[in-house]
């Protein structure tokens, strides 16, 4: 009996982590709003907005690719591709910098209610770097 309520405890605070994700983040540099919501994939990210640049429209102008350079960045899914790794984490993700026109390789691990921390990377994680972001609504 106290095998079958653990498993049952683990689940629900497992499904409370990947819930707790969702929701609006300010990126680590404080220049973008990104609206993380769960798909049947794990963990999505869409560009929400900037604080800095509200009413600016801005395009995916630096995108190796000419045919997306015209794409409007409110709206672009720059997170997915997660596997779930444990109570609030997720790894072998993707994650796209409009900053740089790149993609790489992300891992995700959720920090108390109001912390992200976001690791892009090339090859392995540990040659990556680390971005934390804050919750902007709880």
């Amino acid at each position: 009996m106290a095998t079958v309520a653990l498993v049952f405890a683990v689940s629900a605070l497992q499904a409370y982590a990947e819930q707790s994700v969702e929701g609006l983040w300010l990126s680590g540099d404080g220049d973008g709003w990104i609206q993380i919501t769960l798909s049947s994939a794990g963990p999505v990210g869409t560009i929400a907005g900037s604080p800095n640049n509200p009413e600016v429209p801005r395009y995916d102008r630096l995108n190796p690719d000419e045919a997306l350079k015209g794409r409007p960045l409110l709206g672009l899914a720059i997170l997915d591709s997660f596997t779930p790794a444990g109570v609030g984490k997720w790894t072998d993700g993707r994650i796209y910098d409009p900053n740089s026109g790149k993609t790489y390789r992300c891992n995700l691990t959720l920090v108390g209610d109001d912390k992200l921390k976001v690791r892009g990377y090339v090859g392995v994680a540990i040659l990556g770097r680390t971005e934390v972001w804050t919750r902007a609504v709880n």
